[in-house]
């Protein structure tokens, strides 16, 4: 059995720059944590003085956590073995594991609905006492323009949304045999993001794109470390659980954010206006690729689709007003961090 991580003796915002700590003391499991949000967490995680469990796939490139103080646990959220040793002696599982591109709907559900079930069935295996803070996504209620909250019903426009919106269902299934909490973060930015990475690049070749017609699609955004914060406000705060938030900051256009990325690289850029169905041509064509290759490429049906309506959009008054969290970070700013984080791993 692995030893216990260590406890996280005080929790509030960012360490040094962010609001007072809270008293509770949480250990922590990391699903996904060789991911963006994961390794940034963890990376939170040990500045508080509370190394986390990191549990990664096999095949995970786990060079994010490489100077991080955490214990590692290989397995795969798809698969009990593994799962109930990675969360055994833990008070929180900060369930991030998932996939957010696939050429199937039925590897959306493998992965993000019934991985989730794995993780609540190993939770209620080693005593229930665990809470479980799911990441969940704004995509389960849909694309929406007009800043829903939380009560909206599910409305998923995609099958990674579709298959969100379950991973919800199936965990506040088990609400009567072990704390549930979830959050739903908008569209996230920050250095180590692949969602946005190909922004950022078509900029860096001196192009911007825009889609034929109005409205241009409106999104909410909130960058990384803003993430972090609230996850581990959902980790401690009593008042979370039985809940579910809206995590996020500003709106912008992805104009006005590509228009930013160019900023922040110094970059004149052409518009491309491109022909909605060309877009969505596009991504079937890419899925196509994908099912052939096994390669999950920048673009494919569900950006495509992400793009292709109003908007993507949130309200925050909810973790405002019970959590007492505020978004601090800049879009701007986001986009900086990003393209230094971008140039410095050589991904532009």
């Amino acid at each position: 059995m692995p030893s216990k991580p260590a406890p996280l003796a005080a929790v509030g915002g960012r360490t040094g720059n962010r609001g007072s700590a809270l008293e509770e003391r949480v250990r922590a499991c990391i699903t996904g944590a060789a991911g963006f949000v994961g390794s940034t967490l963890a990376r939170r995680l040990c500045q508080l003085g509370a190394p986390p469990r990191c549990f990664i796939l096999p095949s995970d490139d786990a060079s994010s956590l490489d100077k991080l103080p955490v214990q590692l646990i290989r397995g795969d959220v798809t698969d009990e073995a593994g799962l109930a040793q990675a969360i055994e002696g833990c008070d929180v599982v900060i369930h991030l594991a998932g996939i957010r591109r696939a050429p199937e709907r039925e590897t959306f559900f493998r992965v993000n609905a019934e991985g989730t079930r794995r993780i609540c069935e190993a939770i209620v295996r080693v005593g229930g006492k665990s809470r479980l803070v799911l990441a969940g996504s704004l995509a389960a209620i849909g694309p929406r323009r007009d800043s829903p909250t939380e009560d909206a019903p599910f409305a998923p426009g995609d099958w990674y949304g579709e298959s969100k919106a379950e991973a919800e269902r199936i965990a506040y299934s088990f609400a009567d045999r072990m704390p549930v909490v979830v959050a739903r973060p908008s569209r996230i930015l920050g250095a180590g993001d692949r969602e946005n990475l190909l922004f950022f690049k078509i900029v860096q070749r001196g192009f911007k794109v825009s889609l034929w017609g109005e409205p241009k699609p409106v999104f909410s955004f909130i960058d990384v470390e803003d993430v972090v914060d609230a996850l581990v406000l959902l980790a401690t705060k009593a008042e979370a659980v039985g809940q579910s938030f809206f995590v996020s900051h500003q709106t912008a256009t992805m104009e006005a954010l590509q228009d930013e990325v160019a900023r922040a690289l110094g970059k004149r850029v052409f518009t491309l206006h491109v022909p909605r169905t060309a877009l969505k041509a596009m991504g079937a064509a890419a899925d196509l690729v994908s099912r052939a290759t096994g390669k999950h490429l920048p673009i494919n049906r569900k950006l495509a689709q992400q793009l292709l309506v109003p908007g993507w959009t949130c309200s925050t008054a909810k973790a405002k007003e019970r959590l007492g969290f505020e978004a601090k970070t800049p879009i701007a700013e986001s986009i900086d961090r990003a393209a230094r984080g971008y140039r410095d791993a050589g991904w532009l």
